[in-house]
């Protein structure tokens, strides 16, 4: 046979877990034609000897929705191996979308997503070429993508397509719920691969408001996910809160027979130890026959924010307060930080995940004192003998509250986090690609995993970190016809250095429309990312311009047309 191109020497490691085996890999029409042995000659040939050869990586919680209208390549995904995404997580997204709420939803984006508005007012414009659901997705599968996509329903953009501005306010009438069950169904039928929603007390959109899907009942979100029920297809994705914990999950589930996958399970997030409390959860509902899969991340939740915009404070009932109030009286907050009275709280009224805070933050930007710059918090603190809260605030209000703070959240404590990766129920996901691009960049979690987990720790093998990254998240989501390589199946492939990959330092780009800034981080040891045949990096480059017809495919059901 001749080949369109041909992989040659590599480990080829296929996705299922198996053991890896040396050999070739012959791709003809955008499909995997030959795998261990590839006889015949070939276009392009890749010289893969002493590199793995492994299905693309699949990311299943990403925010590109977007992104994508103006950034088909969706960097930096691609850059870090990952060949398919699924968008549409916490119940965010832009479709569908009444014009008269355009701007509302790009401002629900920029707060609870930590996204620029002005990057996605200019990126997105003023004429939208779609508003329901279906012709979203039939855009996105006419305009193309570098890499595949699935899409989840948001219940955030459903809520206020029906309720209107009611939608932050109140819960839904019969008659409203009656109009979204519609709407899932519409969005199931056209090819979304399940729901999305989220309850999560932090997800706070315009004017500090509740976003929509946090006003859902537990009646309303039972009668949207039987859609799925009856249909017979889909999954549900939430991001958890009190109005709807793991029990309702796994009463969906099991009344429904659907998956539902939450998120996202971190080190400390129920305080220390706090996680196997749900690791056993999830063990003792899988055995009742529910399939409740919490999500769990594989690097530590460092945010980097500004007290202008402090989201990862918002879950605090006073700082949200203050929000709300800001946004009705600018100047509210600088007034707010320059009071003792109001310091004392952000000392000792906080929640236990935010107890002693200030030891987890690094002075990441500050203009007024670049000295500072990269120290921890309270070592500048004791340095200028200052209270590390009084300098935080200090610093923030000398520089127009645009100083930068780094903090690890959560998933800071390696024990824990290799216990919540190697668990069978859990799923390795949370990149969040797209969102907070300011704050953080975790679309590199599949070279971190590579590199940390496998190379350092040597908690993975080779084999278990890529099945992990391909065909685990895939059959979780019900994407079909990726994250394995096998003969006849479409050639998403990516070839990676073991003794080099990883990612790079995080460094700030402003290349948002708009000049708006972002993290990024750079992948070391990518050999090449192939996407249905076509090579779309190579030696850490593109090969495909935003303007080429692009090789991603839109996965409607979880497969390529």
């Amino acid at each position: 046979m001749t080949y369109d191109l041909k992989i040659t020497g590599g480990t080829i490691v296929d996705g299922s877990g198996k053991p890896g085996f040396v050999g070739d890999l012959g791709i003809k029409n955008g499909k995997v034609a030959a795998l261990g042995k590839a006889q015949g000659e070939a276009a392009t040939t890749i010289e893969a000897a002493g590199k793995v050869v492994a299905p693309g990586f699949v990311d299943v919680h990403t925010h590109y929705d977007a992104q994508i209208l103006w950034d088909r390549l969706l960097s930096i995904s691609p850059w870090h191996g990952v060949t398919t995404t699924v968008i549409g997580n916490c119940g965010f997204g832009v479709a569908p979308t009444r014009a008269a709420h355009r701007k509302l939803i790009l401002q629900t984006l920029e707060k609870v997503e930590g996204m620029s508005l002005d990057a996605l007012q200019a990126g997105v414009g003023d004429d939208w070429p779609f508003e329901t659901f279906p012709q979203y997705l039939d855009m996105l599968e006419k305009r193309g993508s570098a890499i595949n996509v699935a899409a989840l329903f948001g219940h955030t953009p459903l809520r206020l397509y029906v309720m209107g501005d009611a939608s932050t306010e109140r819960a839904a009438m019969p008659d409203e719920i009656s109009a979204m069950k519609k709407l899932v169904r519409e969005a199931l039928e056209a090819g979304a691969i399940g729901f999305g929603t989220s309850v999560s007390v932090s997800h706070n959109g315009y004017a500090g408001k509740p976003v929509p899907s946090r006003q859902a009942t537990v009646e309303e979100m039972d009668a949207l996910v039987s859609v799925m029920g009856e249909m017979k297809r889909g999954l549900m994705q939430i991001t958890i809160g009190r109005d709807f914990s793991t029990r309702h999950m796994a009463e969906v589930s099991r009344k429904y027979g659907i998956p539902v996958t939450w998120t996202a399970l971190l080190s400390y997030l129920y305080g220390p130890g706090g996680h196997r409390k749900q690791l056993d959860l999830a063990a003792e509902q899988r055995k009742s026959g529910a399939l409740v899969i919490p999500q769990v991340s594989c690097r530590p939740l460092n945010f980097e924010f500004t007290f202008a915009e402090p989201f990862i404070f918002d879950v605090m009932k006073f700082m949200n307060e203050l929000a709300v109030e800001d946004a009705k009286t600018p100047g509210t907050r600088r007034r707010a930080y320059a009071d003792a009275v109001w310091r004392e709280k952000l000392r000792s009224e906080v929640t236990p995940l935010f107890r002693n805070w200030w030891d987890r933050v690094v002075i990441a930007w500050a203009p007024s004192a670049r000295e500072l710059e990269e120290q921890p918090l309270s070592q500048a603190a004791r340095k200028l003998g200052k209270d590390p809260v009084d300098l935080a605030l200090d610093l923030a209000l000398a520089n127009d509250l645009q100083t930068r703070f780094r903090m690890a959240v959560m998933n800071f404590d390696d024990k824990e986090v290799a216990e919540l990766i190697t668990d069978p129920h859990t799923l390795i996901a949370l990149s969040d690609a797209g969102a907070h691009a300011s704050q953080l960049c975790d679309a590199c979690y599949s070279t971190h995993l590579l590199a940390y987990w496998v190379r350092e720790r040597r908690t993975f093998t080779i084999e278990q970190a890529v099945h992990n990254l391909t065909q685990r998240p895939a059959e979780t989501f019900g994407i079909t016809d990726r994250g394995l390589l096998a003969e006849g199946r479409p050639a998403d492939i990516v070839v990676f250095d073991p003794a080099t990959v990883g990612p790079g330092p995080l460094k700030r780009v402003h290349d948002l429309p708009a000049g708006a800034d972002r993290l990024v981080s750079d992948a070391h040891g990518i050999d090449a990312v192939i996407v249905n045949g076509t090579v779309v990096r190579r030696a850490g480059k593109d090969t495909v311009a935003a303007d080429d017809k692009l090789p991603g495919r839109l996965l409607r059901h979880g497969r390529a047309a």
